[in-house]
């Protein structure tokens, strides 16, 4: 699929700036989307929008199909009446420029619990969802009953969904599950008027969709007969990636690992379920970990590293024939970095997915390096300064190999020698090289994080891959987009006819 000539923007919500602790979905969305309608970008990439568990990671959420009550705007709920506003009397002193989870999380659900939606609109919404959010509002229901350990730690007939169980829990939480589906009635009508604002500006919304679900979550409780797993609900194997460029040791994610016998008996109708719902929610997605459909790392889940994994089939092409048969052309974009095989790749171009290229990937010795040159670029590629997993821009040119285990300081200056003969740059303003680049490109679709378009260093950066805690809080300082960072995007935006 061939995607229109354009560029964006790279920013998870939560990123946003607000007194609140954390961005959400109010007004300053709307004004990032103005900033964006302004600089002449049409796209705005946001990462997973779920209810983030383990790590506070978006990529670790207790639904797939639940939005985060986190990214909900006190504010709106306050105009909507669904909020006393004396709630908000005793706000903490949020720091600025980072998420305080450790803070913000009890704050912020004790302010949440206090919601009650007035509005014919929820008993619709709970009827239209039901399919899915009477099984999660239960799921966080008894998560809270049972201290907040994981759903296979429960006592065994709540662990096992014995029907007699879950009616008399049902009954006994009834104020606690009516809560929670009032949470996602507030997020996806806050969300349902945010994407209609960015439609009116001519906005279009990426979403990411991780390949995994997290073990904790109600997608698994319910529906243990597609994921590997014991009796007891624990996983027999679980996710990850070998050895590569972020870790030595690989990066051991800990999801558990489908049953794609079980899925395809099925005609993968969980997963196209799955894509039905996110693209009721986006205009295009970021299919994550792309290569994983081809073949997946499977490691024991007895293991503490991802070191002793073995590559296991996937699916490859025949979820998404199915997908494409079911739902008609995919605007998906797949994540295709790290180790990509020819059989990767045959089935991403026979599917007709754009891949990814980062231009901070050009420059090394790898063997993969020349792809993310721009000069050899295919049109349809979708190109990025850096991602969320990476350092920013400027962080990556300043760095000592220190953060980056397999590279050395030899190999940063090699790469920055290549870098300053390839871009024809003494090194001064490295983001805006690296953004003009990309522009200027024959790349259908260039993404850049707001990090670089602010020029900001290695404290800004998102995610540090193979690593826990301390991840997912970078935020924007209110008033830092200014007229000038409009005007210096927009007008690269309109030289190069995005």
């Amino acid at each position: 699929m061939r995607f229109p000539r354009s560029s964006g923007i790279l920013l998870h919500p939560t990123s946003l700036p607000g007194r609140y602790g954390i961005g959400d979905l109010g007004a300053e969305a709307r004004h990032f989307v103005d900033f964006l309608a302004a600089s002449g970008q049409t796209l705005w990439q946001v990462l997973p929008l779920g209810p983030t568990g383990y790590g506070d990671s978006p990529y670790q959420c207790f639904s797939a199909r639940a939005g985060n009550p986190l990214l909900i705007s006190l504010e709106g709920l306050v105009e909507k009446r669904w909020l006393d506003a004396s709630s908000l009397d005793r706000t903490p002193a949020f720091p600025e420029d980072r998420v305080d989870f450790e803070q913000l999380v009890p704050w912020k659900t004790a302010v949440l619990q206090s919601v009650a939606v007035r509005d014919p609109g929820f008993e619709k919404f709970c009827e239209a969802n039901q399919h899915w959010l009477d099984d999660y509002a239960l799921f966080m229901a008894l998560k809270e009953q049972h201290g907040g350990v994981a759903w296979n730690q429960w006592e065994p007939g709540a662990r096992d969904r014995d029907p007699r169980v879950l009616a008399k829990w049902r009954g006994q939480l009834e104020g606690q599950i009516e809560s929670q589906k009032f949470l996602q009635f507030a997020f996806f009508e806050q969300w349902r008027e945010l994407r209609e604002y960015a439609r009116a500006r001519k906005v279009r919304i990426m979403g990411d969709l991780p390949i995994y679900v997290s073990h904790d979550s109600s997608d698994v409780w319910v529906n243990r007969q597609y994921f590997h797993l014991d009796a007891q609900g624990n996983s027999t194997v679980v996710s990850g990636v070998p050895p590569d460029y972020f870790s030595q040791t690989g990066q051991l994610w800990g999801n558990p690992i489908y049953d794609w016998d079980a899925l395809a008996k099925d005609g993968y109708g969980w997963w196209l379920d799955r894509f039905r719902a996110t693209f009721e929610m986006v205009d295009m997605i970021r299919l994550d970990h792309f290569r994983g459909f081809e073949a997946y790392w499977e490691v024991p889940a007895s293991e503490r590293t991802a070191v002793n994994g073995r590559w296991v089939k996937g699916p490859g092409a025949a979820l998404f024939r199915a997908a494409q048969s079911a739902l008609g052309d995919l605007p998906l974009v797949a994540e295709n970095l790290g180790v990509i095989t020819p059989e990767v790749e045959l089935i991403r171009n026979d599917c007709g997915f754009p891949g990814m290229a980062v231009l901070q990937f050009a420059f090394g010795t790898d063997a993969q390096a020349p792809t993310f040159r721009p000069h050899n670029y295919p049109r349809e590629v979708v190109a990025y300064t850096c991602t969320h997993d990476c350092d920013t821009t400027v962080g990556w040119w300043s760095s000592t190999g220190r953060g980056e285990s397999t590279r050395s300081e030899a190999d940063i200056l090699r790469e920055r020698d290549f870098a300053m003969r390839y871009l024809n740059t003494d090194g001064r303003e490295i983001n805006w090289v690296f953004i003009r680049t990309l522009l200027a490109s024959v790349a259908d679709t260039v993404l850049i994080p707001l990090q670089d378009v602010l020029g900001l260093g290695t404290e800004a950066r998102m995610n540090q891959p193979a690593t826990l805690g301390g991840n997912w809080r970078w935020r924007c300082r209110a008033g830092a987009l200014t007229p000038e960072f409009v005007q210096r995007l927009g007008e690269l935006t309109q030289l190069y006819e995005r």
